[in-house]
């Protein structure tokens, strides 16, 4: 039985997910706060194996290159925003906006995801592509939950106004991938709350005629 835990990290509280079960545990978007993030960790008293990105925004990154540092342990992400990872317009880090943030520059991930089914300490999932908030999301369908990013949020959806996203695109990723998944499946957004599959098939107002 896997077991899930969230820890809510940085400025805008993006969710960091640990995944793990008596093999070890899977580290999903540490966007930031780094020892906070090994405090949880270590006192799970399972050892990570890999962090996983469903995107490359600053804030799913933040953590990774300390954490990768200091568990020796690989990154995943999708090969379409492998070079975002060190380029700070790209991963919004480097915007006049984000004066406050510095730049994000993380080392290049040792995997690209290929759409496939993974099995890492014992852990099942299939990585889906949901691109729309930007070109290289996925989500990670588990036995019986999925981690979708900032693709799908508890009444709302991502953001599409940022570089690469698309609108209609990211409806048809949701309906496509996520929609089709069983109704009391929990869904695991990069903010905020848990939600279900059904729940915002009913009630989401992006997907209400």
């Amino acid at each position: 039985m896997l077991k899930i835990e969230r820890i809510k990290t940085g400025p805008i509280q993006e969710n960091c997910y640990l995944i793990y079960n008596e093999e070890g545990l899977l580290i999903i978007d540490p966007g930031a706060e780094a020892q906070k993030l090994i405090q949880a960790v270590d006192k799970t008293g399972k050892k990570p194996t890999a962090i996983l990105l469903t995107h490359t925004h600053y804030d799913h990154i933040g953590a990774v290159e300390e954490l990768r540092k200091h568990y020796n342990i690989p990154v995943y992400v999708s090969p379409l925003e492998q070079s975002w990872l060190s380029d700070p317009v790209m991963n919004l880090s480097g915007l006049g906006r984000h004066n406050d943030i510095p730049d994000i520059i993380v080392q290049s991930a040792e995997y690209e995801f290929e759409m496939k089914e993974y099995e890492i300490s014992g852990m099942r999932f299939t990585v889906v592509p949901t691109p729309g908030h930007s070109i290289g999301s996925v989500s990670f369908i588990f036995d019986d939950f999925v981690v979708c990013g900032d693709a799908l949020f508890r009444g709302s959806i991502g953001r599409t106004d940022l570089a690469t996203g698309n609108f209609d695109q990211l409806i048809h990723s949701i309906t496509t991938y996520l929609f089709t998944l069983p109704g009391e499946f929990p869904v695991y957004s990069g903010h905020g709350d848990a939600t279900t599959v059904e729940h915002e098939k009913k009630t989401n107002p992006f997907f209400q005629s």
